[in-house]
């Protein structure tokens, strides 16, 4: 009487990792995300790729994700395994607001972006 078990949303020798929210708004994250898709993912967080600037912290962390996903989850050779896609997505916008003349108030909106990596293993048998 249980549910059927949910399909995988990516291929078999594949894997990818969502976090919550990053605080970083994705108009600044997308151009990071759009620069080379292709890039070993074996090479550490200290490569050129998704790592560049002040969202450092997240987007390492992201990789990390995914790489741990492929290789607990899914049993895929970590030293295999190359960025197959990157992209950025919005996520909530906190409103936050200032005083201003005149009674008024100025709204303040800081978006914060989704970021989702998908791993994918090349070479050798999935």
């Amino acid at each position: 009487m249980s549910k059927d078990k949910n399909p995988r949303r990516v291929a078999d020798n594949e894997a990818m990792a969502k976090p919550a929210c990053c605080a970083l708004s994705p108009q600044k994250a997308e151009p990071r995300c759009a620069t080379d898709p292709w890039q070993e993912s074996g090479q550490g967080p200290d490569g050129p790729y998704l790592l560049q600037k002040a969202d450092r912290s997240g987007r390492e962390k992201c990789l990390q994700s995914a790489i741990a996903n492929a290789e607990n989850n899914h049993n895929l050779d970590v030293d295999e395994l190359i960025v197959a896609e990157a992209w950025v997505g919005k996520n909530m916008t906190l409103k936050r607001g200032r005083p201003r003349a005149r009674g008024r108030f100025g709204k303040i909106m800081k978006p914060l972006q989704r970021v989702t990596i998908l791993v994918r293993q090349v070479g050798g048998a999935s």
